[in-house]
């Protein structure tokens, strides 16, 4: 074994060496740009050290060995990563670059004939005692093969760039994936079955249970892992060569419930569907009494969980109502509305499982898609983070009367999505929460006192003292003006055209605006009554004519 993975490093080194592209008369123009040059240099410098591991192996063991092994895999992913660069440059030599991609072909053609001797080995190995560990052994070795396989196509592809007849080659490659692909279809099904029937039996032991059982059902785990992982990589690369795929993302799904993008793939999901709509046949074929039964269970089960919500939201109204955290009117609801939610799809969730559906698989499938459509719904999700923000800080309740997102208007109601707002004019406004938490957000009543300020202005021939005196009288006999905080008249500016004069007055938030509007009115009035002006802007034009 360990000289035939010498040849492949020694393969990989004469197909890459400088010393061999003298020979084979492939000329190497100097590149012009220096990244290119460097790209260059680091893949010769990668070839040596491949080369140097190689020869270091023959004198290691044990754990120097496999690090040796390590560090030799680890330089050739890198040397392959570094073909691509020097691939996507635009300026790299095109004879130059034919070279690497065959060097790269002829090495990985190596590779798979040394995992195709190591494998046989393996399965010509297997007996009655020690067949279990060696299919594991096999499956760890096809997951390590994984790699090379995914290396191959690339370099296929890069062919295709460089114009070079690759169709013989990926013809093989389709052909040998699907036979792969299908041979790991059947592995994953008949190592879930066992998986199954281990599991069973040490459930069945209990306590009892023997350190041979609890292995077994870890190595068939392993290797359905294993099995899983090379099932995707295969359906993955098929997918690439334009292979249908459906059955082997079904298998996959089957196992692990990880659908992600394939939950809008109509032939998988139709695969899903038909596999269900059997499995009901079958049951009430074969199961017609039980069937009925469960049925009944789970109508049941969900007139239950529809009565435990109801008395659920009324605790938790009464609670969250009498609640010494003085939760808003806001949070209230959110909890009162989440709450029987959650009761109802708890005992939507027993329910189902009471017909028998696997639960498991097809939560972590919905999991997985709607993280996917949360990308696409990137600003719901926004309004429902904001919403939630909005919940735990409370900048406002129900009631309040607010401006924000250019918005004033009375909050009358809340979601974790929207906010809607009551104009002063009896507008319904529906305002996203994101608008709402990412603008200044002011909360004109959650004070109980607010000030009204007014500039009043008088002519500069008119008595300031007696002006100022009828401002306080008038602010002071409102009735809705409040004595404490003392309200403010105070000389502030001497304008273009009047003397203006402050006035502040405090009141409730309720009252603002009636006060606003009849402190201005009286003042007029007042200020008419006891012959002071309230001056406006005049201007003089003066014509001369020549």
């Amino acid at each position: 074994m360990l000289r035939i993975l010498l040849s492949l490093l020694f393969t990989l080194a004469m197909f890459t060496s400088p010393s061999l592209r003298a020979e084979q008369d492939v000329v190497v123009p100097i590149v012009a740009v220096s990244q290119l040059t460097n790209t260059q240099d680091k893949i010769s410098r990668l070839q040596q050290t491949i080369e140097q591991e190689s020869l270091l192996l023959l004198q290691t063991k044990g754990e120097q060995r496999a690090f040796t092994e390590y560090r030799i895999n680890d330089k050739s992913s890198e040397l392959h990563d570094k073909i691509g660069q020097l691939i996507a440059a635009p300026d790299a030599d095109q004879q130059y670059l034919v070279a690497l991609v065959q060097s790269q072909m002829a090495f990985l053609e190596k590779v798979e004939t040394y995992l195709d001797d190591q494998i046989m080995a393996m399965r010509l190995g297997v007996s009655q005692e020690d067949d279990s560990k060696i299919i594991l052994a096999i499956s760890q070795r096809e997951f390590e093969r994984d790699h090379y396989l995914k290396a191959q196509l690339t370099t296929l592809q890069w062919a295709e760039t460089l114009d070079m007849d690759v169709s013989i080659q990926l013809q093989k490659l389709t052909e040998f994936m699907l036979e792969r692909a299908d041979q790991f279809d059947s592995l994953v099904h008949y190592t879930q079955h066992k998986l199954q029937k281990s599991v069973a039996e040490a459930s069945s032991a209990g306590v009892d249970i023997t350190p041979e059982q609890k292995a077994n059902v870890m190595a068939l785990k392993e290797r359905l892992e294993h099995s899983s992982s090379t099932l995707a990589v295969s359906a993955a690369i098929l997918e690439t060569l334009g292979q249908d795929v459906a059955q082997f993302k079904q298998t996959l799904f089957s196992v692990s419930g990880d659908i992600t993008q394939d939950v809008l793939n109509f032939s998988v999901a139709s695969n899903l569907l038909q596999g269900w709509a059997k499995v009901i046949k079958d049951q009430t074929i074969n199961n017609g009494p039980s069937l009925t039964f469960k049925i009944v269970v789970f109508l049941f089960i969900l007139f239950v969980a529809s009565l435990v919500a109801k008395i659920v939201t009324k605790i938790i109204a009464k609670t969250v109502r009498a609640s010494k955290l003085q939760f808003s009117q806001l949070l209230q609801e959110f909890f009162i509305s989440l709450s029987s939610k959650v009761v109802f799809a708890v005992g939507l969730l027993i329910a189902l499982s009471q017909l028998g559906f696997e639960l498991g698989p097809l939560l972590a499938g919905f999991g997985i898609a709607g993280v996917i459509i949360g990308f696409a719904l990137q600003d719901t999700l926004s309004n429902f983070a904001s919403g939630m923000m909005i919940l735990i800080y409370r900048p406002f309740d129900v009631g309040d009367l607010i401006n924000a997102a250019n918005v004033t208007g009375r909050v009358s109601h809340m979601s974790l999505v929207s906010t809607t707002i009551k104009t002063l004019d009896n507008q319904r406004l529906i305002v996203p929460n994101n608008k709402i938490w990412g603008d200044t957000i002011n909360n004109i009543t959650a004070e109980h006192q607010r000030r009204v300020d007014m500039t009043f202005g008088i002519s500069y021939s008119d008595n300031v003292e007696h002006a100022e005196t009828i401002l306080k009288s008038i602010v002071e006999q409102h009735p809705k003006v409040q004595a404490h905080p003392e309200p403010m008249v105070k000389l502030h500016t001497l304008g273009e055209s009047s003397v203006d004069f402050i006035v502040r007055p405090w009141v409730t938030p309720d009252d603002y605006w009636e006060v606003y509007w009849d402190i201005t009115r009286e003042v007029k009035i007042r200020f008419d009554a006891e012959g002071i002006s309230i001056p406006f802007p005049q201007r003089d034009v003066h014509i001369y004519q020549k």
